[in-house]
């Protein structure tokens, strides 16, 4: 199916209600026969950037997003368990807001394009997937940050078809295995697990924070690579975010372009390091791997503090505190009062603060590597 792009301005007035985006009436019989039409592909996708729209719009600042019930005429609204849900999400939002603005941290406008893709229809209920794109304007409150953030975020949208051509939007979730989104509220309970063996770095921003030394890397070259990829991935390179993410892969092909040489033996054997036409080591790819192997070659040295991190260095992340890392990612721009921006993929993700990282994951923990 071809895929459809909304956009919305986060920054102004929530002119589009959710409650008031209509499907036509074609609906019911499209739920039976299994087919979309054009307009309610693109009602479906109205009704997404609404969704998305106002989750941002609570983390702006001076914005106070607010529901509104659904009116009873309306052909299409939110069901009751998922209105109950965004108010929920709206709430927690605004407190990551206050978070952020308490580690001087603000937004002050943002813009959202919503892109629907593959939607199955089957027994009256409609399974959408799309894809969020989002860049949000830093406000400049130390005058020394970077203009803008943005992140590509898909989603699943699950629609119920009812009586009179009426949809109901009962679920929306993330698909992607990366740090949630800014404006993804928190829905996952942590796991009560042992910590890892490694010694996960502070997170408290110090009153002075300590320069990065030269090293014998190119590291304004990764941070080219990385910012230059971000979203428009490398053709020359295998992307794996069907299987497990492509973050660390991602985060290898930037080390590479400043420098880092590979590593030959068995490509099982995470004191390796190394791709090829044909496959790569599971170091270069797997976030443990990388971990293992970079400490074992002493490539890298743990920080104790991800507010040490400069330009070229790496910070992971462990979701669940399971002992498990889940996520890497690179400064690629550090602020003078001391503030690192990441860049990654899974989500993709252009010089995201540690401020706001830490703010949306507040459960996990972290990891700083010196290159």
């Amino acid at each position: 199916m071809k895929s459809m792009t909304f956009r919305s301005a986060a920054g102004a007035a929530l002119t589009v209600a959710l409650s008031a985006v209509a499907l036509p009436a074609s609906a019911a019989s499209a739920a039976q026969t299994g087919v979309v039409d054009g307009a309610t592909t693109t009602s479906f996708g109205q009704l997404a950037d609404a969704v998305l729209t106002e989750r941002t719009a609570a983390l702006l600042d001076g914005q106070q997003a607010r529901r509104t019930a659904a009116p009873a005429t309306k052909k299409a609204r939110l069901s009751a368990g998922l209105t109950r849900t965004e108010n929920t999400a709206l709430s927690t939002l605004r407190t990551r807001k206050a978070r952020l603005a308490a580690l001087g941290e603000a937004y002050t406008k943002a813009d959202t394009k919503v892109t629907v893709g593959k939607t199955r229809v089957a027994s009256g209920r409609a399974i959408v997937q799309a894809t969020e794109t989002t860049t949000l304007t830093y406000k400049k409150i130390r005058g020394d940050e970077p203009a803008t953030t943005s992140f590509q975020a898909h989603h699943e949208l699950s629609f119920t078809a009812g009586t009179g051509g009426k949809w109901e939007l009962t679920g929306i979730r993330p698909t992607d295995d990366g740090p949630r989104a800014i404006n993804e509220p928190a829905t996952v309970a942590v796991k009560a697990a042992a910590l890892p063996s490694a010694t996960p770095a502070s997170t408290t921003k110090p009153s002075r924070s300590t320069a990065k030394p030269a090293g014998a890397y190119d590291y304004a070259a990764m941070a080219a690579y990385a910012e230059k990829y971000w979203s428009n991935y490398n053709p020359a390179y295998r992307k794996f975010n069907e299987a497990g993410g492509d973050c660390t892969n991602f985060i290898s092909q930037a080390l590479k372009a400043g420098g880092w040489k590979h590593a030959p033996g068995d490509g099982q054997d995470y004191r390796t390091w190394w791709y090829d036409t044909s496959t790569q080591a599971t170091s270069w790819v797997g976030a443990n791997e990388w971990s293992w192997f970079t400490l074992d070659a002493k490539r890298a040295t743990n920080l104790g503090n991800v507010y040490d991190m400069g330009v070229g260095d790496v910070m992971q992340m462990d979701f669940d505190r399971d002992g498990s890392k889940d996520h890497t990612m690179m400064v690629t721009y550090r602020s003078s009062s001391g503030v690192p921006y990441m860049t990654y993929h899974s989500v993709n993700t252009y010089r995201k603060s540690v401020a706001s990282i830490i703010a949306s994951n507040p459960n996990s923990l972290y990891y700083a590597y010196r290159t």
